[in-house]
């Protein structure tokens, strides 16, 4: 069922929770902006799958990104689970895999070489936009120190696969003219 009626009030619940919470509370507003990052995440997959063809390495990372910020939104919703270090290594490593594929970076870069990349930066922002929301609403729900650097680390993944995916494109990015 698509539907259960049973926030029509304007509440919804937590794992960790018996009772009902408003939902316009600060907890959800949280988990919906990890949510929209997943979204939009979604459209980076399509899009590297119009790039690259279907199965992608790069459209792999990021469904793998995905998988883990469902990881993030139930270690948020109280469930008892948690980003591992070993998430974060992973992420690390195809962060400095990307950057051998790419020229040196010595400036900021204008986003829309590419759609791929234009969408990968527009995620990059809504990522940090998600992870000051995580930090904000620690206060209500602990989460562990793994989480955070996740968070931390995935707007650089999607600054380097963006760097990429216009690499392997074979367009130029500029930076900006101060």
């Amino acid at each position: 069922m698509l539907y259960t009626r049973k926030g029509d009030d304007g509440t919804s619940s937590f794992f960790c929770d018996q009772g009902r919470s408003s939902k316009d509370g600060e907890m959800f507003e949280t988990l919906g902006s990890v949510d929209e990052l997943n979204s939009l995440l979604g459209v980076c997959i399509a899009k590297a799958n119009e790039q690259y063809g279907p199965d992608s390495l790069i459209a792999g990372v990021i469904r793998t990104a995905q998988n883990n910020l469902f990881i993030v939104q139930a270690e948020l919703a109280g469930a008892d689970k948690a980003i591992t270090a070993e998430h974060v290594s992973a992420m690390e490593q195809v962060i400095d895999d990307s950057e051998k594929r790419i020229e040196a970076l010595h400036s900021f870069i204008i986003s829309g070489a590419t759609e791929l990349s234009a969408f990968l930066d527009y995620a990059r922002a809504v990522s940090r936009h998600a992870e000051r929301a995580v930090i904000r609403s620690r206060h209500l729900r602990a989460v562990s120190d793994e989480t955070l650097k996740y968070l931390n680390r995935l707007s650089s993944l999607l600054y380097a696969l963006a760097r990429v995916s216009a690499a392997d494109a074979g367009v130029k990015e500029v930076g900006p003219r101060y």
